[in-house]
């Protein structure tokens, strides 16, 4: 007969088996935890894949739409200059029939010799331009500062009747740009003449524009360009000789920099010389345009909102002003007739 077993040894062979249970129950909880740690974690990696996978997808869309557009733009250039060529070439016959014409009869374009009125100076301007007479077009505007205004209309039709407009503009303000040449003579040299610069150029613009495309293409010759890129550098290296960004005046810093928008030869090299110059005439009402043009318009958005606000200001100030002095002088006119009635009364 078998022996019957202790009570005793019983409990013992229990404990084990719950034990074993609790453990493998502690086991199962972790495996699930870390599951779900690892469930949470792929799922994450899953969404930023998804996210950079997007990301990319929009990026390779806009770079095929900027390539599409990119070629579609070179191919619209090569098309279209045949056709623009063909136009400047036409203008330039015309121009030299004109200006052949003018040379031969002196009388030709200002029959009169009056040239008091507006009509009477675009005449003066025109022939001075026909004839290339770049020296005489010069003297011819800085003498009529008061009429700017005027010349703002009048130099672009002008300028068009050139032969070669881009270099006819070097060469009329070569006098004090880039270098002031008038010397010390009658006290020349302290006479501003900045506007007169500025002014010109940016009567080109619309002159060198490309007829067909506008502005994504400016018709000046090689050679021209080569020489405004010269005389850009040869202003950068006086910089020294005047002491420095510092001590260069507003009107010579705002011709630079309206000669390198006109003649498109802005060096993405030369960005901080730009910014750092824009920054010392920051006041001037045609800068935030002129930074605009130069590629300064992610580099100094703060610098704009200021510019903008201050002109705005500016601008608020003036109106302000003109109100008053127009409601006085409203009360000061109604004040006096009031007073003329009384004294008709007694």
């Amino acid at each position: 007969m078998g022996s019957i077993p202790d009570p005793g040894e019983l409990t013992e062979l229990t404990r084990p088996s719950f034990d074993e249970f609790q453990r493998q129950t502690s086991l199962m909880t972790s495996c699930t935890l870390l599951w779900k740690e690892l469930s949470d974690h792929f799922t994450s990696l899953e969404k930023d894949l998804q996210k950079k996978s997007e990301a990319l997808k929009y990026k390779i869309q806009t770079l095929d739409n900027q390539t599409k557009a990119s070629l579609a733009s070179l191919k619209k250039r090569e098309v279209t200059i045949d056709g623009s060529v063909e136009i400047a070439l036409e203008r330039v016959e015309e121009h030299k029939e004109l200006a052949l014409k003018s040379l031969s009869d002196p009388d030709y374009e200002n029959p009169d010799g009056e040239v008091d009125d507006g009509d009477g100076s675009l005449m003066v301007l025109k022939s001075l331009c026909l004839t290339m007479e770049s020296r005489g077009f010069w003297n011819f505007v800085i003498t009529k500062k008061k009429e700017i205004e005027i010349l703002r209309k009048q130099i672009p039709l002008s300028l068009a009747e050139c032969v070669d407009p881009a270099k006819f503009v070097i060469e009329a303000i070569s006098e004090v740009f880039p270098v002031d040449k008038r010397g010390e003579r009658s006290g020349e040299k302290g006479n501003d003449l900045g506007w007169a610069c500025v002014l010109i150029l940016e009567s080109l613009i619309p002159v060198v524009v490309d007829p067909v495309i506008g502005k994504s293409r400016l018709l000046v010759t090689p050679s021209v360009k080569e020489r405004a890129k010269e005389i850009a550098e040869t202003w950068k290296k006086s910089l020294e000789e005047r002491g420095g960004i510092e001590n260069v005046k507003t009107p010579d810093v705002h011709t630079f920099l309206q000669h390198l928008v006109t003649f498109g030869i802005v060096k993405k090299d030369d960005v901080d010389l730009y910014r750092k110059l824009v920054v010392g005439s920051a006041w001037r009402k045609q800068m935030p345009k002129l930074a605009l043009s130069l590629g300064l318009g992610d580099k100094m958005p703060g610098m704009f909102c200021f510019i903008i606000y201050f002109w705005d200001l500016c601008f608020e100030m003036f109106s302000c002003c003109f109100l008053f002095f127009l409601i006085l002088h409203l009360l000061v006119s109604v004040g006096q007739k009031k007073f003329v009635f009384c004294r008709q009364s007694v």
